[in-house]
């Protein structure tokens, strides 16, 4: 079995055109209807498309197709560019906690607020959440900022300062990165 699913919404020519020449390609295909079409979209992962000729299906990973006929080669060009779009959507997000950093929007969330950030930032936020222990100054200015003759000694500490204020500011989290005795870490 592969890992990427086509979900053919009401359609059965093309299902059957797909089915048919489907071992040439990397998906599995699915036939859906009204019947199984809410089961479908509870078991939706990230490697699972529906096409549909449908626009109201409210279903994440759509492909409509509404001009058709279609030529088989533009069909398997535009799964492919959406199957592309849903990777890189879905390693885009970094878990925190409660919160989720979305690299590609440069934004942090948590329910429905979004605070934005700079590269710096989460670049920093990263390195200390993926660090197991408290990080010092130092290992900060060498890693994340990689350390120049030119950087000023309190850059860091102004960052994480910046950091924490608009962290509160928007979500109140006054505890989100911690300042120890040992370094900074990611509560």
């Amino acid at each position: 079995m592969n890992s990427k699913k086509i979900i053919i919404f009401k359609n059965d020519v093309l299902f059957d055109i797909l089915h048919e020449i489907g071992e040439t390609f990397k998906f599995d295909l699915i036939k859906a209807n009204d019947e199984n079409l809410e089961e479908i979209k509870k078991k939706s992962g990230a490697n699972l498309l529906i096409i549909s000729v449908i626009d109201n299906l409210k279903f994440k990973n759509e492909l409509i197709i509404d001009k058709t006929p279609i030529k088989l080669w533009k069909l398997l060009e535009l799964i492919n560019l959406k199957f592309l779009k849903i990777k890189f959507k879905s390693q885009s997000i970094f878990k925190i906690g409660t919160y989720n950093i979305d690299l590609n929007s440069r934004q942090m969330s948590k329910d429905k607020f979004f605070l934005d950030l700079t590269e710096r930032e989460i670049n920093l936020i990263i390195f200390l959440k993926e660090s197991f222990n408290a990080v010092k100054v130092e290992k900060l200015q060498k890693e994340v900022w990689a350390y120049g003759s030119h950087l000023e000694t309190h850059t860091v500490e102004t960052h994480i300062y910046r950091l924490r204020k608009k962290i509160k500011e928007k979500f109140g989290d006054e505890n989100f990165i911690l300042s120890l005795k040992e370094g900074y870490l990611i509560n």
